[in-house]
């Protein structure tokens, strides 16, 4: 199988890559990827002589189209994907989310190629603290972000797609990731380095808002399930019942640390901050058989720790850069 892997070399699409070239050895990947600020090539450094990299931007017609035509598969990571970023400036959202999956989708449909789309539960807006609901494939979209309502946008080209052209996609929305090789402009690794950095984490607001955190390996053989055994033109659900807030999350990496939990500042909270997610992956357990392996939050919160601990050289080159950027909008609260 010939599988095109765009954004391949971010953190969930390196991820994927390098946990299908472990797996999968009759695979041959091809990765497209513009290769912008959030993307680090030496993540694929230990596949390199194995994959395909090839520097481009999915919203360029001619580079997907040869790309396309030479592959069985493309499964569509690459986006923008910051929320605070598309705050400062939406139009990188448009372009990439936007453009980028149409021109993809026009390729595919040309061509007669399988397409899985990689999606956000962040579509569906927020829930309330106290709500006892999910979201489920049959949520109402309700963005809140320029990057949420791009990712929405996206879906909704896919699934206009398949219905007008016939083309074969399936999606997935999936909740929050963390694990090894995610920027640390995230919410996770930018407080693991803080710590490893000597400087004290940073939350927004209270802390209160919930997340649904997934081990990104768990999201990946997700995506290879409903690859494999997802029915075309359908959307599944990847969470791990993994509901936690924001407090908890800085409180718990503090304390594998060895560092007090209170140890942290709070700072102005985010503007349309959402409140919770929560996913419902009820059908994409009990259709198509996939389960979480990472089901302690807590323990693969410890890995992901050690990963950073252990990979300073990876990361340490943008750390300087990430804080001085949230120096200008954050305002440690009193």
């Amino acid at each position: 199988m010939r599988v095109l892997v765009t954004g391949g070399a971010g953190f969930i699409g390196a991820n994927f890559v390098l946990r299908t070239v472990e797996q999968r050895p009759d695979v041959e990947i091809t990765v497209l990827d513009k290769l912008t600020y959030a993307a680090n090539p030496a993540t694929l450094a230990p596949v390199a002589d194995r994959i395909t990299l090839v520097e481009g931007d999915v919203a360029d017609a001619a580079v997907v189209d040869r790309l396309v035509a030479a592959t069985d598969l493309v499964v569509h990571f690459a986006a923008e994907s910051h929320n605070d970023n598309s705050l400062a400036d939406p139009s990188a959202f448009v372009h990439t989310n936007l453009v980028g999956t149409y021109t993809l989708l026009e390729s595919v449909r040309r061509h007669g190629t399988r397409y899985h789309h990689i999606s956000t539960d962040e579509v569906y807006g927020d829930l309330e603290l106290d709500d006892p609901a999910r979201f489920t494939e049959s949520t109402p979209y309700n963005p809140s972000s320029p990057y949420s309502s791009t990712k929405a946008g996206s879906d909704l080209l896919v699934r206009a797609w398949v219905r007008s052209f016939g083309i074969h996609a399936t999606l997935s929305n999936c909740s929050n990731n963390y694990g090894p090789y995610q920027h640390v402009e995230k919410f996770i690794p930018r407080q693991i380095t803080n710590v490893l950095s000597g400087l004290r984490p940073k939350l927004y607001g209270a802390g209160t808002n919930v997340r649904d955190w997934i081990h990104v390996d768990d999201h990946n053989d997700a995506v290879w399930t409903i690859i494999e055994r997802g029915t075309v033109g359908e959307t599944y659900l990847i969470g791990a019942d993994g509901e936690t807030d924001n407090k908890t999350v800085v409180e718990s990496i503090l304390t594998v640390l060895g560092e007090p939990a209170d140890a942290y500042d709070h700072v102005t909270d985010r503007p349309g901050h959402d409140m919770r997610y929560a996913i419902d992956s009820t059908r994409l357990r009990t259709e198509l058989g996939w389960a979480p392996r990472y089901v302690d939050f807590t323990a693969g919160l410890t890995a992901t720790i050690d990963w950073y601990r252990e990979n300073v050289d990876w990361w340490r080159p943008y750390k300087d850069g990430v804080e001085s950027g949230y120096a200008k909008t954050e305002k440690v609260l009193g």
